[in-house]
């Protein structure tokens, strides 16, 4: 694994290039191309504020401001659905350069995990803004747990670098992988604390629920943010889920890697 991830980070400028590339070809099929990235989460976030707010009245189920709330939860979720489905097919839609070039195959699964955390930055700004307004209206409160921020961003990111690994070869192996992956990420948003806390969860479904990784880095993104403060129990489950799925997907790919080659 050692050899593996300094094979990559020896190859950190072409990984740069590549990334680059995605986003600018993702950019340039787009009229729109960046304004999407924001407004999407800014639209469903309506959506939901209006169903959670006038009909569950979602003080029960998270903190307030709950357009915050969502917000600062459909972006990192953004982030997390886009990477797992673009790493789902990565070495599908790559399968030319997997063969025909010489770089760690893994760069070609962590590209897309970046070139998605760029975009998760790139819309952070968005975030930024509500903050500041609700800091106006006297809503929302500032604290320390605010520099948490970049802790959770590094734990998505081995998380999802991770499940990546884990899911670009048995995708080239079994096709049908793809469907899987996007019928799990349906049931999964709904079992995080993206549109609800996990406190507001019934303690029989709270001990398993307490088993998703992204309780705790949902918490370091919200913690500076709202009154309650970050679930350390949460964000440990979070580390242990990150670097088990780190370990694990680097095993997986080294594993399947020439079956792969042999099938593309």
């Amino acid at each position: 694994m050692i050899k593996r991830i300094t094979a990559v980070w020896q190859r950190r400028e072409i990984l740069g290039t590549l990334v680059q590339r995605d986003l600018r070809v993702r950019y340039s099929r787009s009229v729109l191309g960046y304004v999407w990235t924001v407004l999407d989460p800014l639209l469903m976030a309506s959506v939901y504020f209006v169903v959670f707010t006038f009909i569950f009245k979602a003080g029960r189920v998270a903190d307030t401001p709950y357009f915050l709330y969502l917000l600062s939860g459909l972006l990192a979720w953004q982030w997390f659905t886009g990477a797992v489905t673009d790493t789902t097919k990565s070495l599908i839609q790559e399968a030319r350069l997997v063969r025909s070039t010489n770089l760690p195959r893994e760069v070609w699964v962590i590209r897309c995990v970046i070139a998605k955390g760029v975009e998760y930055v790139l819309s952070l700004p968005i975030l930024v803004g509500f903050v500041i307004y609700y800091l106006v209206k006297g809503r929302v409160d500032l604290d320390w747990e605010l520099l948490l921020f970049p802790l959770g961003v590094g734990l998505q990111f081995l998380l999802l670098v991770g499940l990546g690994l884990i899911l670009a070869p048995i995708t080239v192996l079994a096709t049908d992988m793809q469907r899987v992956v996007r019928i799990f990420l349906r049931f999964f948003f709904y079992l995080s604390p993206v549109l609800y806390g996990l406190h507001s969860v019934p303690d029989q479904l709270r001990a398993v629920l307490v088993l998703n990784p992204l309780n705790g880095i949902l918490s370091l993104y919200r913690g500076g943010l709202f009154e309650r403060s970050v679930s350390w129990v949460d964000v440990g489950v979070s580390v242990a889920m990150s670097l088990l799925f780190i370990v694990v997907g680097f095993w997986t790919f080294s594993r399947l890697e020439r079956s792969v080659l042999k099938e593309i």
